[in-house]
């Protein structure tokens, strides 16, 4: 017989985990299937050197929270590996490891099939806990670039130790591009550096962690219907900061001042291999430093508002800019035998064939219940809030979606 569970989790990461923990507690008959092993991709789709950027205190799941002695502090990656892995056997997770869902379907009559790498499996409910980056994005005009240099995405940079001597080009400058070139650039290579239009925050302001301030502020907990713009939101790109160190800035300019070499959105690669940029380098700076001034005012007026006693410092002056905007890059002339692409994911969910996606296939929902009775998502970007996808408010959305989906068990059937 086809085995059934009354609800299915795919995938064993801190979403998917925390769903299981709301489903053990309500004793809901259920199973976490996971592709690889509980919490993979914090040991294999992060750098030696990664921390977090948010601070431990942060990092809260149902019924588990952190509790070691640095609250104000960043995990590195292997502390948070094991965090998620110690979690999940805090209530001895339901998890099966090396398990792919090939397909997801409705099922006349209602409740889900699924084809899996164990076999087939029939569900009432299903839970896609598989986060919102799926496949690493690497433009096409990669593809124009010498095959003598080494190209990577920033998912599987590990060190600079383990590229080829030479210069490095890191394009992206999110949270990992940028927290690349500074690892790359404190290891001492040459790094050139293509900067997008992600914003950036201070790590610490008038006496805090920004983030202590804006958690606060109930910035965390506004939901994205809130926000101007509305679903357009979940598009946004986070702010740059590192925890590395105990937590600093990351400051673009100042990493120019000390050599980095800084250039504006690429455009084209020629057919003799030589980089062009246009030139909106100033542009990218500008706004970044524009977004954390205005964080920044925010938790001014919040402080004056709430009458808190807290030290005044001075605003941020640019360190550094270009005289010239260079337009072009020669990657041979310039020594660099590395590439390493920071310029996100694409979604992939073509094995969920349920029509609950929008024409540009992100999962059509509220707070992750989508139209399908009983097919819901978690862990996604906004899904909710900004904390969504996060350790912030993972454990908030996975309970909201547990009692949604408890409120569809206990319908009485029609007539009855």
């Amino acid at each position: 017989m086809t085995e059934h569970h009354t609800a299915v989790v795919i995938g064993a990461g801190q979403a998917g985990l925390s769903m299981s923990w709301h489903l053990t507690q309500r004793g809901v008959d259920h199973v976490v299937l996971e592709r690889d092993t509980v919490a993979h991709e914090w040991i294999d789709g992060r750098w030696d050197n990664f921390t977090l950027v948010t601070p431990n205190w942060q990092c809260v799941l149902p019924g588990y929270a952190y509790d070691g002695d640095d609250p104000d502090g960043f995990m590195t990656r292997d502390l948070v590996y094991d965090f998620v892995r110690r979690y999940a056997d805090s209530f001895d997770a339901p998890v099966r490891e090396h398990v792919a869902v090939h397909s997801l379907r409705q099922r006349l009559g209602g409740g889900y099939h699924l084809e899996t790498s164990a076999g087939a499996m029939t569900a009432d409910q299903v839970v896609v806990a598989v986060g919102g980056y799926h496949l690493p994005s690497i433009p096409r005009l990669a593809e124009r670039i010498s095959p003598g240099v080494t190209q990577i995405h920033s998912s599987r940079y590990r060190s600079g130790a383990a590229l080829p001597d030479g210069a490095v080009l890191v394009v992206g400058t999110g949270q990992s591009g940028a927290q690349i070139a500074e690892d790359l650039h404190l290891e001492g290579r040459q790094v050139h550096l293509v900067a997008g239009s992600a914003p950036r925050v201070a790590r610490f302001y008038r006496g805090r962690d920004c983030v202590a301030w804006l958690q606060d502020m109930g910035v965390y907990d506004v939901s994205i219907a809130d926000h101007a713009g509305g679903l357009a939101k979940r598009e946004s790109t986070n702010h740059y900061v590192t925890g590395r160190d105990g937590g600093r800035d990351i400051d673009l300019r100042a990493f120019a001042l000390a050599g980095m070499r800084l250039y504006g959105r690429l455009t084209d690669v020629d057919a003799d291999g030589t980089l062009r940029f246009a030139p909106t380098l100033e542009q990218s700076l500008d706004a970044a430093d524009a977004v954390a001034d205005g964080i920044k005012n925010d938790i001014d007026a919040y402080i004056a508002a709430a009458g808190i006693d807290a030290p005044t410092e001075p605003r941020y002056t640019p360190v550094w800019r270009p005289d010239v905007e260079p337009t072009e890059l020669d990657l041979a002339a310039a020594g660099i035998t590395s590439v390493v692409w920071a310029v996100g994911f694409r979604r992939d969910y073509r094995w969920v064939k349920v029509g609950v996606f929008d024409g540009e296939g992100h999962p059509a929902h509220v707070r992750g219940v989508t139209g399908a009775e009983g097919l819901c998502f978690l862990g996604l970007p906004w899904q909710n809030t900004w904390g969504s996808g996060r350790f912030a408010a993972v454990a908030r959305d996975a309970e909201y979606l547990a009692e949604h989906l408890a409120s569809i068990s206990s319908r009485e059937p029609a007539g009855v």
